[in-house]
């Protein structure tokens, strides 16, 4: 029996299956952005997601022979790596799972663990992939500096888009409006309050702004589509970057797929990222994720376990763990 976890910024799946890839229980919960919430937060939620797994599927702790947890920024804290990697050890032994990013769920399961480079787009973003033993990320390095094209990115630059309408830096196009709506405004400059608080705004609520881009750049704001233009060439750059330092011949051509929440509006962001890597000199093949995040976190800790999953095994995974294929994925 091997678990999943993949922890986010807004929700935490998990995932229990067995070595024919047969799904035996599945868990959703909140976020596990540690360092909005807390370790201690993080640690309650750990144990009683794997709980309700095991509960579910009528097991033991001792049933399952391995698991990794991936977590949004593992590894950017070396004070707290040691805490980090005893998170679930209230209910599994150190030595039976494996703390790590998030990012490697989504590598693992858009590339069913092969070698290739995936794109995380969800409450953050990073880059993360593997070639030939060799692996490496690029970006990730949170809300204030970095995360650019995720959707608390985008929702950032959403507001500020608004600000220039308001103010008449920017022609007004659907977006002011929907913006108004969306708080209540009696005057423009209300948001203020409504954003820096009392109380302030978290990260994970703020990211749930991004939709009213998607809506705005569908009604045909040109603004509200020229932030996604900008969210697809900075995401395109975190795919150059890896590529770079995984160091493949310079005629391979890379698999490059994708997963997270920004990537369930479809063609409003996965068209101009498509634009932007093959208009790159570089050799990449775009490919649909074939399994989802919480699924590559279960394939991954077969591996990990030393009973990497077979061909078949990873295809009857499939059956209840695919990914959207990318011409299925929502407009």
């Amino acid at each position: 029996m091997f678990l999943g976890v993949d922890g986010g910024g807004t929700k935490t799946d998990f995932l229990l299956i067995d070595a024919t890839g047969a799904v035996l229980a599945t868990h959703r919960s909140g976020s596990a952005y540690y360092p909005e919430t807390g370790v201690e937060a993080l640690e309650q939620l750990l144990v009683a997601g794997i709980h309700a797994m095991l509960q579910e599927a009528g097991l033991e702790p001792a049933q399952i022979a391995f698991g990794f947890i991936g977590l949004p920024a593992h590894g950017e804290d070396s004070a707290l790596a040691a805490r980090l990697d005893r998170v679930a050890e209230r209910v599994l032994p150190r030595a039976r799972y494996r703390c790590g990013n998030d990012m490697v769920c989504g590598w693992a399961g858009a590339l069913a663990g092969g070698d290739g480079i995936n794109l995380v787009a969800g409450t953050g973003s990073i880059a993360y992939g593997e070639w030939v033993g060799r692996s490496a990320r690029a970006g990730g390095w949170g809300e204030i500096f970095s995360d650019e094209g995720s959707a608390y990115w985008v929702a950032r630059e959403t507001l500020g888009l608004f600000s220039r309408m308001s103010d008449g830096r920017a022609p007004k196009g659907p977006l002011y409006e929907l913006i108004r709506q969306r708080f209540d405004l009696r005057s423009d400059l209300d948001l203020c309050a409504a954003i820096y608080g009392p109380p302030t705004i978290a990260r994970s609520e703020l990211a749930r702004l991004a939709p009213l881009a998607v809506k705005a750049a569908a009604a045909g704001d040109v603004g509200a589509q020229q932030v996604f233009t900008k969210a697809a060439t900075e995401l395109a750059a975190l795919v150059h970057a890896v590529r770079r330092a995984l160091e493949p011949p310079p005629q391979a051509v890379l698999k490059v797929s994708y997963s997270g929440g920004m990537f369930k509006y479809g063609r409003t962001l996965l068209d101009p990222l498509r634009a932007a890597l093959e208009a790159a000199q570089r050799s990449y093949e775009f490919a649909a994720p074939r399994l989802t995040p919480v699924a590559g976190a279960a394939l991954y800790a077969a591996r990990l376990g030393g009973c990497a999953l077979s061909s078949q095994a990873v295809t009857q995974l499939a059956y209840r763990c695919a990914a959207p294929p990318l011409d299925d994925v929502a407009p």
